[in-house]
């Protein structure tokens, strides 16, 4: 599977995004030839964790939210980590550049706690999904339907669960979007 020519833009929060949840599928699409955007708050150096509590390595932000749009992309990784994920779901920015995935039908990767964001955009009723497992509750009241399951795909959203199931969810992700199949809001969303 081959991502050359894609275009894939990479989400992280500053010493909360969660370290291997990040590296993983940057450097799977990286493997695919991909060329893989950083997107964050504020330019410079970003920080991430491992476990939520304990100091991972930096990585170079390429551009800012105000900087980016989804036209410029041919789909997105939403990394987890608790804290990571609660700050980029606290960005009105952040929220608006997911939704337009959605928008724009294009794939969408999202694992551990990064459904929050899908949350806050307000793009999982009807679908089918899974997450860490303490975001069943919030995903089922949000209208999707939670699973526990290593790797789910819901018309080009991609979701797991935890770092253990990342072979399949960076196995996923490349397929998705090199299928360029997206990951369209619900009917009506």
């Amino acid at each position: 599977m081959t991502l050359e020519g894609k275009s894939i833009a990479i989400l992280i929060a500053p010493r909360g995004t969660e370290e291997p949840e990040f590296s993983k599928p940057k450097q799977a699409v990286e493997d695919a030839g991909g060329k893989v955007t950083v997107v964050s708050f504020e330019p410079g150096e970003a920080r991430t964790v491992n476990s939520d509590l304990d100091e991972g390595a930096s990585y170079t932000i390429d551009k800012t939210f105000s900087e980016v749009k989804a036209d410029d992309f041919d789909g997105l990784v939403v990394p987890g980590g608790t804290v990571g994920a609660d700050k980029l779901r606290g960005s009105v920015e952040a929220i608006g550049f997911i939704r337009a995935f959605f928008d724009q039908k294009k794939p969408v990767a999202a694992i551990c706690h990064a459904p929050w964001t899908l949350i806050e955009a307000g793009v999982l009723e009807g679908r089918t999904l899974t997450s860490y497992p303490t975001l069943k509750v919030d995903i089922e009241n949000a209208g999707g339907a939670w699973t526990n399951e290593e790797v789910v795909v819901d018309n080009g959203l991609v979701t797991s669960r935890d770092p253990n199931d990342l072979p399949a969810f960076c196995a996923k992700l490349v397929e998705e979007i090199a299928e360029g199949v997206g990951a369209a809001p619900a009917a009506g969303n």
